[in-house]
């Protein structure tokens, strides 16, 4: 076969294989059960080493581990270590679910937050959850669906919907019960790839030493992983498909698979940056990702493909099991209806969420301005769901209602918005004193760290409000007998 042939050809008997080796660990069908809480045949919670690694590899998702690459060769080895401080979202989401549960006995972040400060509250929070299910879609099968030929290309259209469609298939039969058992063989091979990318780019990386970055690039790597440790306090909160594994085995298990699952997939991320300090020694321009595996030849690049795909699907079919969920059963939790009802609910969801979820790949035929833009509005950032550090930080300050809840939550949203607009619109909002550090990251650091003390504040402010209007509320009369 000609290498022509090979380059186009190449990706497609990878996708191929991947298919094949997927199908054969996914489950032919479950019950309600298996499909929304991840249980065995005879209704056995995950194991501690399947928890951990479906957990795992559920973050390595396609465009993390890009990002990782572009990171460390913008800054070097601080690139790395930055990202990394997002995984620490493992540990915090960790304890904070293991006490809910073991205090409360609430089966999900959403039932806890209803019995907390109300329905209401439960359901903008999930609102907030739903748009970062949207976002997760097609920012992975882009990422994918680029090794296969130029955004916009027949090749790429034809890859987002493969990559979809065979995902959505398997997510469809089993739901969560799908997700875990394909996650296990995904999270083995993909450390099995990297094994090999560490290999290729090792012996250089050896030789000429860790790329000297200037010292500008370093300070504000450094500002990035300011930002990284600031927001990992909220960001796992509202991403679904690391909450719903954290109801899903007993609390014990959950605690030890999420520490080994947090240490596993950041330890992948900061060995993965590697790739962007080797585009760094050699000066390769470009997206670190895709310039490196070109540098490295044709066998890298299908190698690359392999890590992508894999890392695209693991998140994809989890984005699939818990908007089934999220709308079946988070949403309506008031309601008594049959388990087939929800089945059916769960996969209209499904359905739903991978075609609205691909839309904004459409943006690219939008200009080169509205484009950018409504991709960027997509996006819910760190910075608006900053709120949800005090509101689930502090949920044991016993006074604290829904007051407390809106406070600290639509204050993180606000900022949020004005730093949406800010890159949308390429205009400084944020006050310059605000700012912390050096570089492109002062400005969100600045904002986050100032805007958790603000959340927090006003969430404690929230908290004696609600505590006035409960002692200030009238004693309701006793029946008459």
């Amino acid at each position: 076969m000609q290498t022509v042939d090979v380059v186009i050809y190449g990706p497609w008997v990878v996708l191929l294989a991947y298919a094949s080796l997927t199908l054969v660990w996914a489950p032919r069908n479950t019950g309600p059960a298996g499909f929304f809480n991840g249980s065995g045949v005879a209704g056995s919670a995950p194991g501690l080493a399947l928890l951990a690694a479906s957990a795992a590899v559920t973050w390595v998702f396609a465009k993390s581990v890009s990002n990782a690459a572009g990171l460390g060769a913008a800054f070097g080895v601080w690139g790395g270590i930055g990202y990394a401080g997002y995984y620490l979202s493992f540990i915090v989401v960790a304890v904070t679910a293991y006490l809910i549960r073991t205090r409360t006995g609430a089966g999900s972040l959403a039932q806890f937050l209803a019995g907390k400060y109300g329905v209401l509250c439960a359901k903008l929070f999930l609102a907030a959850i739903a748009i970062r299910l949207f976002n997760e879609v097609w920012s992975n099968t882009k990422v994918g669906a680029l090794y296969f030929g130029d955004e916009g290309s027949g090749a790429y259209w034809l890859a987002v919907l493969a990559i979809t469609g065979f995902t959505l298939a398997y997510s469809w039969r089993g739901g969560l019960r799908s997700s875990l058992l394909t996650d296990m063989p995904q999270m083995l091979l993909a450390l099995a790839l990297l094994a090999v990318v560490l290999a290729l780019i090792g012996p250089e990386l050896a030789t000429s030493g860790l790329p000297r970055v200037p010292d500008a690039a370093r300070s504000a790597g450094m500002t990035f992983t300011g930002l990284a440790l600031v927001q990992a306090l909220s960001y796992g909160f509202h991403d679904p498909v690391m909450t719903d594994r954290a109801f899903i085995a007993s609390p014990r298990t959950t605690l030890k698979a999420f520490v080994l699952a947090g240490l596993l997939s950041g330890g992948f991320i900061l060995a993965f940056s590697g790739v962007g300090l080797y585009a760094n020694v050699l000066g390769l321009e470009g997206d670190a990702a895709v310039v490196v595996p070109m540098h490295l030849g044709l066998p890298a690049l299908l190698l690359f493909n392999a890590i992508m795909l894999t890392s695209a699907g693991s998140t994809l079919d989890s984005t699939f099991a818990s908007s089934a969920k999220l709308g079946a059963r988070d949403w309506r939790q008031d309601t008594a209806e049959p388990e087939a009802r929800h089945l059916t609910l769960g996969r209209r969801f499904m359905l739903a969420i991978a075609v609205l979820g691909n839309l904004p790949l459409l943006s690219i035929y939008m200009g080169d301005q509205i484009g950018p833009a409504i991709i960027a509005a997509t996006t819910i950032s760190g910075t608006m769901v900053m709120g949800l550090a005090p509101i689930f930080f502090l949920a044991w300050i016993r006074p604290a209602g829904a007051v407390a809840f809106h406070t600290a939550f639509w204050t993180g949203i606000v900022l949020g918005v004005v730093m949406t607009l800010e890159g949308i619109a390429g205009v400084a909002i944020v006050p310059a004193w605000m700012d912390l550090g050096v570089g492109k990251y002062a400005d969100d650091l600045g904002v986050n760290a100032w805007g958790v003390i603000l959340c927090t504040v006003g969430y404690l402010a929230g908290a004696a409000v609600d505590a006035t209007i409960r002692r200030t509320a009238p004693v309701a009369a006793p029946a008459a007998d």
